[in-house]
């Protein structure tokens, strides 16, 4: 036994080896494109590594549209991308039958799939959509397969969507509703350039040429790396302080004087989320274990979307990034 768990730890560590230089591989590749946004693309390269999806917060002209074409690019994945808008339906995203009638006259139906049949789905500003609409996303994001007519289809491996919205105008837009905000493994907020990425912005974009991505994975490769983050081990403390922050941020007992600031709170879900994005996190920066500074710099990105303030909380002032930030001081 001592022997087996010995051999398997090698492999671990190999494979983990392997992985985190196909990994920084690709993170050098996407900065070759993509400049002054490191943060955001961490944390993307993060969710896709744990096999979820991220839902991106920031105002236009900061090359999120950019950031999803790279990464289909540098991870070898097919990507598409779909603009949504108030008069999309849910047919135009997961496909439609049609009547094919043959030369003897014989008629059937014929699938066929919409653009959410990619490996990599950009959602462009989801919140335009009804909730019709967005809501056929949701059977596609956690179940990795639509029902169309009755008849399933499963989606391609891997199935990643990274969706966008605007925070600033939001006249005419439908908020996703919290089932929903809770299939994102993410929220990641992307900001502006500070001065000196904009300058090289400014340089590499408006030459002659353009940097173009090039491949640095296959899908084969980022499979089994979403399937090594799941076996990489957690230590009891890490464990533990995954489940004071998320059992902390509802409303009980458990939340202390914070409690009455918040009105609803993570599930059980982002306990599972944190988990394998604090692994995630280790595997990039090519370590075999996730610390607990990992799950205090994801802990804003995978709560704030999962929960919501009291009407006193936000009357004094207070916001869930304050509020995080209180429950993160108390663990470390």
């Amino acid at each position: 036994m001592a022997d087996s768990a010995e051999k398997l730890e090698d492999v671990i560590v190999r494979s983990a080896e392997q992985v985190a230089g196909q990994i920084r591989a690709a993170k050098e590749a996407i900065a070759t494109v993509i400049f002054g946004q490191d943060r955001v693309v961490e944390n993307t390269l993060v969710t896709i590594l744990s096999g979820g999806h991220a839902l991106l917060i920031g105002v236009p002209g900061l090359a999120k549209t950019k950031l999803v074409e790279t990464l289909g690019v540098t991870l070898g994945l097919d990507a598409k991308r779909i603009q949504f808008t108030p008069d999309l339906m849910p047919s135009d995203i997961l496909g439609s039958e049609v009547l094919d009638e043959s030369t003897s006259g014989r008629r059937s139906f014929r699938f066929i799939a919409g653009p959410v049949f990619a490996q990599l789905l950009m959602a462009d500003e989801i919140n335009r959509a009804s909730p019709r609409t967005q809501s056929a996303l949701l059977q596609a994001m956690q179940e990795q397969h639509v029902t169309v007519a009755g008849a399933r289809h499963d989606l391609p491996k891997p199935f990643h969507v990274l969706a966008t919205q605007n925070p600033l105008e939001q006249e005419g837009t439908y908020p996703l509703p919290e089932a929903q905000l809770d299939r994102f493994l993410m929220e990641i907020d992307v900001d502006y350039p500070d001065r000196d990425a904009e300058r090289r912005i400014l340089f590499e974009t408006t030459g002659a040429e353009e940097t173009q991505a090039r491949a640095a994975m296959t899908p084969d490769a980022l499979i089994a790396a979403q399937r090594l983050v799941r076996r990489l081990p957690v230590g009891d403390s890490v464990v533990e302080a995954i489940l004071s922050l998320v059992r902390s941020a509802r409303p009980g007992p458990d939340s202390g004087p914070t409690g009455k600031l918040i009105a609803w709170g993570p599930g059980p879900r982002a306990s599972q989320a944190l988990m394998l994005a604090v692994r995630a996190r280790a595997l990039l920066d090519g370590r075999l274990a996730p610390s607990i500074d990992d799950v205090l710099d994801l802990a804003e990105p995978v709560l704030k979307h999962r929960m919501a303030l009291t009407f006193a909380a936000r009357a004094e002032g207070q916001t869930i990034t304050d509020v995080i930030g209180q429950l993160k001081a108390r663990i470390g």
